[in-house]
């Protein structure tokens, strides 16, 4: 054998000899899966908020999915970097989706279930869904990460939701001349469009229930040039999102000349802010509840 053939043998005992770990290595990784299969976990993923007082609307989400879903391993995480850090502040540590995901499966979860507390599939909302899904495609990674449905996402949703609001959520005393103005979030993104719809629906529905948003349409200068051509002398306020965290204390109920408070009292309206967020309502969650039950069928098939 010469020179060259005896180098020839060597390099092909090396590159089988590592191909051969790879392969050992991938076979171990499954075998390590299969042994300590752990899940489903349910991560719930909202904005999230540094208001104490909000935080009774995340409980009450934490205690229905809890009761859904007993003996189910229920995670949280924040999208809002300056939520959390604000939180880290107070000694509160609260995970982003990324590292939350990155913890599940570092405990050796195989299957998540992630469920979008948000009302619409905005950016966060696709963000989210993007950032989960490669979870899925490490080695080692999660086996199966699938991304539930924020509130808001059908014809029917949005029928639900207005049932709620009318039947639940409006104040009992509110006079059928009495405005009711839902506060949304609003968003730069095309699903936007969602609060155009939801407005048009609740016009059909009570020609003085609203939906405005703070950053998005129907804007609330829409909404109170409205009032003004009818008249209107009072109207409740109420936020339209999770939770009554700052944008309800600040934007919607604050004491500032350009909240929503503000601007109807000094145009002669009276002004009542309702201070509870969606998820302090049983229906609103259980809505979210159908979604998330939805995504975990597919686990158990």
């Amino acid at each position: 054998m010469n020179i060259l053939e005896i180098k020839t043998l060597v390099l092909t005992i090396i590159c089988c000899a590592l191909i051969g770990t790879v392969c050992f290595s991938g076979a171990v990784g499954a075998a390590g899966h299969a042994a300590e299969e752990k899940g489903p976990a349910i991560l719930l993923v909202t904005f999230g908020t540094s208001v104490e007082n909000a935080q009774t609307a995340f409980q009450n989400i934490e205690h229905r999915v809890k009761e859904a879903f007993p003996k189910t391993e229920v995670r949280w995480a924040y999208t809002s970097s300056i939520i959390r850090n604000k939180l880290a502040k107070k000694g509160i540590r609260i995970d982003s989706p990324e590292m939350a995901l990155s913890r599940l499966m570092d405990e050796g979860y195989t299957k998540v279930a992630v469920q979008s507390l948000h009302m619409i599939p905005g950016a966060e909302f696709h963000e989210i869904n993007v950032n989960s899904r490669l979870f899925a495609q490490m080695a080692g990674g999660i086996d199966t990460v699938m991304v539930s449905q924020p509130l808001l996402i059908s014809d029917a949703t949005m029928d639900k939701v207005l049932n709620t609001v009318q039947t639940n959520i409006i104040p009992e005393e509110r006079k059928a001349e009495d405005a009711v103005i839902l506060m949304g979030h609003g968003t730069h993104h095309p699903s936007d469009a969602i609060y155009g719809a939801l407005m048009y629906k609740a016009q059909k529905r009570d020609a003085n229930l609203y939906v405005g948003t703070v950053e998005g349409a129907p804007s609330f200068a829409e909404i109170k040039e409205m009032l003004l051509k009818k008249k209107t002398q009072k109207a409740y306020l109420i936020p339209f999102m999770t939770v009554a965290g700052d944008h309800a204390m600040n934007d919607m109920a604050g004491d500032e000349p350009d909240s929503w408070k503000s601007q109807l009292t000094k145009a002669g309206i009276t002004a009542v802010p309702v201070m509870k967020g969606l998820a302090e309502f049983d229906p609103i969650v259980d809505m979210w509840i159908d979604h998330l039950k939805n995504t975990m069928i597919h686990f158990h098939k």
